[in-house]
């Protein structure tokens, strides 16, 4: 555990040092957990967001994209359940004064009797070498067999309490497990009691006329709304699909752990519309085509784990959240949700209006049910970046910092580097740069030794520094470097877009 928080203040510190994350108008001290991306987290954002967005809507026929607004009429939160439900579990330390998620306090500790169990299989592997049968070793051992229990017990009585609404037994289990503020060690808690995460805000010229209204806390509502825009002016047929990126707001009262819980984030968000009765067919077909998306990046494929939900959202009849290994343990990712007809028939009750789908081939019309895949583009992010970030010990004895993001992801795609600052290699420099940047984004650098630019280069995530030395002015031809393998060859100038396109196209990655 204090090798994966020595890790996380890395990350951090990393993603501020070369211009990923900054905190909030920090001259002012800044706003907690909201945060502004740099000259590189904005790139890198784009890409993630682009990634995401071309393998959504373009390769696929039956799926379009919409941008809504953040305002919506203030009806569409309560048609949604958001004015009534849209709550956390909060407990207070009465010792610290400090406030949590009681949900999140219970989860942490699920998770770690399940890395007590990882950490007995992973003895036992070392232990046992080749003849070890992992399948057999935790369907028998008694300790494996206890901690697993044990978490299961623990995640269906709090799953329980809380769908009963029963605040009294979340507090009662925190108690009876023995969970302490993870500051000060305390167990003194308050009651939980709810509290609801959406930001109001007025619309109006004056205080008596304005309307109250809330920043949106999920992009999907935009989805639903337009659902009728959108099947008749794209004249689509079910099953279709409506995805959207855009910004949502939520007052998290217990917002930690960096970027991965903000009070502004962005969403990137697909809803699949679907004939009743078929949604679980489809439900199964996204988690696994979402599933795919993630290992297609090359993160470790045991960095990713499915995790059913126990407590189900008043609108659902399944859900599952893709969970990553953060520097913090596996959290959630991404949610896939089969959210039935809810949405869509609370909207056709508050507005009055009909949401339905004539289906000519079973000659009938019906409210569509609807299968949801969302995810954080700011935990997205977080996890490509704390995933990418590594300290390689070279042959030499001597270590480097290098941020190992997929290529198709990186801000920078390559830094043509001059040996030195004159003998014409700087003006060759520039002419590759003028070539290059039609199609990648590239960076010119020339401060410091070469090595030590290599060296800059892998820390900020570029995935190939081109240099011009004095050869190049009699044959034309460059050194590219690969920052991950560290590998040097000479290529032709003529050649390098070429190249690029081969490690960074959509299709190499995707395919």
């Amino acid at each position: 555990m204090a090798q994966q928080e020595d890790h996380f203040k890395k990350v951090i510190s990393h993603a501020k040092e070369y211009g990923y994350i900054f905190g909030s108008s920090e001259i002012y001290d800044g706003l907690s957990a909201v945060y502004d991306y740099g000259q590189n987290g904005a790139e890198l954002k784009k890409n993630i967001r682009d990634y995401w967005w071309k393998s959504m809507v373009q390769m696929h026929e039956n799926i379009v994209g919409l941008d809504a607004s953040i305002f919506m009429h203030p009806t569409t939160w309560k048609a949604s359940g958001h004015v009534e439900a849209f709550n956390d579990p909060l407990i207070d330390n009465k010792d610290s004064k400090k406030r949590y998620r009681a949900d999140v306090l219970i989860e942490d500790y699920a998770e770690k009797l399940n890395q007590k169990a990882a950490k007995e299989i992973a003895k036992a592997k070392k232990r046992f070498g080749e003849a070890f049968n992992e399948e057999e070793f935790v369907t028998t051992n008694p300790r494996v067999l206890r901690y697993r229990e044990e978490q299961e017990t623990v995640l269906k009585r709090m799953a329980r309490s809380l769908e009963a609404e029963d605040l009294a037994d979340v507090k009662a289990l925190i108690e009876e497990l023995g969970i302490a503020d993870p500051d000060t060690g305390s167990k003194n808690w308050t009651d939980v009691r709810q509290f609801n995460l959406m930001f109001g805000t007025k619309l109006g010229a004056s205080a008596e006329t304005a309307t109250d209204l809330y920043l949106r806390p999920e992009t999907a509502q935009g989805i639903f709304v337009n659902f009728l825009n959108v099947q008749k002016t794209g004249r689509m047929k079910i099953p279709f699909g409506i995805a959207q990126t855009g910004k949502a707001f939520r007052n998290e009262i217990v917002a930690r752990q960096f970027i991965f819980r903000m009070r502004e984030f962005e969403q990137m968000e697909m809803q699949f519309f679907v004939r009743p009765g078929e949604e679980l067919k489809w439900y199964e077909h996204w988690k696994e085509t979402r599933l795919k998306w993630h290992l297609s990046l090359g993160l470790g494929e045991e960095n990713y784990r499915f995790h059913d939900h126990e407590k189900l959202a008043h609108y659902a009849n399944a859900a599952a959240d893709i969970e990553f290994n953060f520097p913090f343990g596996f959290k959630e990712l991404e949610g896939i949700h089969s959210r039935t007809d809810f949405d869509l028939k609370a909207h056709e009750e508050h507005s009055g209006k009909k949401l339905q789908f004539f289906d000519h081939e079973l000659n009938e019309s019906y409210v569509p049910y609807v299968v949801e895949t969302s995810i954080g583009l700011d935990r997205m992010f977080l996890a490509v970046f704390s995933q990418s970030l590594e300290e390689e010990e070279l042959e030499n004895g001597s270590t480097r910092t290098v941020l190992k993001l997929p290529a198709i992801l990186a801000p920078v795609k390559a830094a043509i580097l001059p040996l030195i600052k004159k003998d014409g290699l700087p003006e060759v420099a520039h002419k590759i740069i003028d070539d290059l940047k039609w199609d990648f984004n590239v960076v010119y650098d020339e401060k410091d030794a070469v090595g030590r630019r290599y060296r800059r280069q892998d820390a900020a995530g570029t995935p190939f520094c081109i240099t011009v030395d004095h050869d190049t002015l009699e044959d034309e031809r460059v050194t590219i470097r690969d920052r991950d393998t560290m590998e040097q060859k000479r290529v032709k100038i003529s050649e390098l877009t070429t190249i690029l396109h081969q490690k960074i196209d959509f299709k190499h990655w995707m395919n």
